[in-house]
């Protein structure tokens, strides 16, 4: 809530000082969907991550089978076997979240896999809209996809095609 504020506090500033600047707009979503490279790659970090959460519910399965296990035999086991057992299902719980965190966490596999295939994609793109804005004489670009309320703006202000005819995907 607080970033949603401040971003249209920092609009609404930027706004105040565009009025002698020229700025244009992007839709990055737009642009991004209209780059083969970039659908490969949303497509195959979808693939690993299925593939990955498929590990992880396996473990967990696991864990609620040894849980169910354990409550069945409840009755029949000494205390040292139920300690021996409720152990067990925590390590296995534990080994289920780390390999979560492993794959998923901040810095996990995903974030890793993520940023080697979308990250060059975007430097081009971003590589691009500063070119642009530096022939056009644009002070600020703006990405209309982002948290900022963009309510109304003129379909020329937008040079999202400009920005794929720059990186050779012209439609």
């Amino acid at each position: 809530m607080k970033r949603v504020i401040l971003s249209i506090i920092l609009f609404t500033v930027c706004l105040s000082f565009v009025s002698a600047q020229k700025y244009a707009l992007v839709d990055m979503e737009y642009i991004m969907k209209n780059i083969p490279a970039y659908e490969t790659a949303n497509e195959q970090l979808n693939m690993v991550s299925k593939k990955w959460q498929k590990e992880v519910e396996a473990l967990l399965q696991e864990v609620q089978t040894m849980y169910k296990n354990y409550q069945t035999e409840l009755v029949f086991l000494s205390e040292d076997m139920k300690v021996q057992r409720e152990e067990e299902i925590v390590a296995k719980e534990k080994e289920a979240n780390e390999l979560k965190r492993k794959y998923f966490g901040q810095d996990g596999e995903l974030f890793k896999k993520r940023e080697s295939l979308i990250k060059p994609i975007q430097d081009e793109i971003y590589t691009a809209i500063q070119e642009i804005a530096k022939d056009k004489g644009y002070d600020m670009v703006l990405d209309k996809t982002t948290t900022i309320s963009l309510i109304y703006s003129v379909p020329k202000l937008d040079i999202s095609d400009i920005v794929l005819e720059k990186l050779g995907y012209s439609k």
